[in-house]
């Protein structure tokens, strides 16, 4: 048996044993290449680290690293009361107002996993208290985080533009981030459509907190009456008791909160002026902000290192080692040599943006960027076709199918499904959902970002 195809015994076996264990496909990948590369190959283990993406493991801890200090000194929840506050009580809106706030948390750095876990639970919430349709919410805010996703920044652009950026390949990363921002934006109306969006055009805020206040009214009477009632409120979130400790008190340690989340924003903007505007690298302007950060507040970088997500940099970082070896074993070349073989690169391009997304459904999107990549560059060597369109499509095809119940935004989605949902009927939505952009997904992608380069 040969190198190569060997090789795709053992990436299809990682692939498998990581969607049915619970096992990181970047400690697979790492123990993949150390037997292919030593077994077979005869690699030195020095030859084999030569291919560990140190750039992009101070990039990803970097990024990770600030927004863990971000989230815990509270600038996350400034930020989205702020912007909540910004559409006053047209309820239409508030959707929208998710779908931004993630999409700016991933394109500051953040993981669009760690982005879902904080928006979700707050937009779904929003959508219990406001008659909104938790399925329009809850993926208003994963198609957020896919939007945001690929700025030059942002972990999924940092990986596709770090791996092209060790080919020829013409490639921009600017059309890489705007072809992922405008595709999720366009998913995002037809949702609001279709999924009731229209209908809350005339609702606004102050409509549910009158049918709270007549609540918390009814609840009074019932205990003078010597009723036992219990209520949850509506607004109780968004308008919660005083602080006992008294007007002063609360103001004090308000000025006190606000001192280091207004450093964190100007840090924010400082990353992406210094790493996109002077062309820095980002790993080291983002860790360094981060120490100033922590310097500024130190209680709040308590608990920062642990929220790194050190499964994500063990699965990209062993990934792409993985992918180094490939390399050596001929198995790119060999693949690629199939694909262009078949004498139809449009077609080639269309099967390239299934297979990603129909494995992303189920397995890591970054993962799948890392793998299906550089397997696709030799093939877009050729000048046959477009490679900006091709790698754009295959961008947007493998991670608009995160809205799947069985990856991990789309999990975090069901599990902060409302009070009242029945989760059972709301997993078959998300499933039903899933199933259409996994079908339409690759297919749209091709026509809008490959075909029109064809022609």
């Amino acid at each position: 048996m040969s190198a190569p195809v060997l090789s795709i015994i053992i990436l299809a076996a990682m692939f498998l044993l990581a969607t049915v264990l619970p096992l990181n496909m970047g400690a697979l990948a790492f123990v993949g290449a150390f037997l292919l590369g030593t077994l077979v190959l005869g690699m030195s283990t020095s030859d084999i680290l030569a291919n560990f993406p140190g750039g992009l493991f101070l990039t990803i801890v970097g990024v990770t690293y600030l927004f863990a200090i971000a989230q815990n000194n509270g600038t996350i929840d400034l930020l989205v009361r702020g912007a909540v506050k910004l559409v006053g009580s047209r309820v239409a809106l508030i959707p929208w107002v998710m779908f931004a706030i993630t999409a700016v948390i991933t394109a500051v750095g953040a993981l669009s996993p760690a982005a879902v876990a904080i928006i979700a639970p707050i937009a779904l919430n929003f959508a219990g208290k406001y008659k909104i349709s938790p399925l329009l919410m809850g993926m208003m805010v994963i198609h957020g985080a896919q939007a945001g996703g690929f700025s030059p920044i942002a972990v999924y652009g940092v990986t596709v533009n770090g791996i092209l950026a060790k080919t020829d390949l013409a490639f921009s990363p600017t059309a890489l981030f705007l072809s992922s921002l405008i595709f999720n934006i366009i998913i995002a109306l037809v949702l609001f459509v279709v999924l009731g969006g229209r209908k809350l055009l005339s609702s606004r805020v102050s409509h549910f907190v009158e049918q709270a206040a007549e609540a918390r009214m009814a609840v009074s009477v019932g205990a003078k009456a010597g009723r036992d009632v219990s209520f949850k409120g509506f607004g109780s979130g968004m308008y919660g008791p005083r602080d006992p400790a008294g007007d002063g008190a609360a103001a004090t340690k308000e000025q006190t909160e606000r001192i280091p989340q207004l450093v964190t924003i100007g840090g924010l903007i400082a990353l992406a002026v210094v790493a996109l505007g002077l062309k820095m690298d980002v790993g080291f302007v983002s860790i360094t902000i981060a120490v100033v950060l922590a310097l500024v507040s130190p209680a709040a970088q308590k608990g920062a290192i642990n929220k790194i997500s050190w499964s994500t940099v063990l699965l990209i970082c062993g990934m792409l080692t993985f992918v180094g070896v490939l390399e050596e074993a001929g198995t790119i070349e060999f693949v690629s040599n199939g694909v262009a073989g078949m004498g139809m690169p449009l077609v080639a391009a269309l099967l390239i943006c299934f297979i990603g997304a129909i494995v992303s459904a189920f397995a890591s999107s970054t993962a799948i960027l890392a793998a299906l990549i550089p397997l696709a560059v030799p093939f877009l060597s050729t000048g046959e076709i477009g490679a900006v369109g091709v790698i754009c499509a295959l961008a947007v095809a493998a991670t608009i199918v995160d809205v799947s119940p069985f990856s991990t935004n789309g999990a975090l989605v069901l599990a902060n499904a409302p009070e009242g949902v029945d989760k059972d009927k709301f997993y078959k939505q998300i499933l039903g959902y899933s199933g259409i952009v996994i079908v339409a997904g690759p297919i749209l992608a091709w026509l809008a970002l490959v075909v029109p380069g064809w022609l």
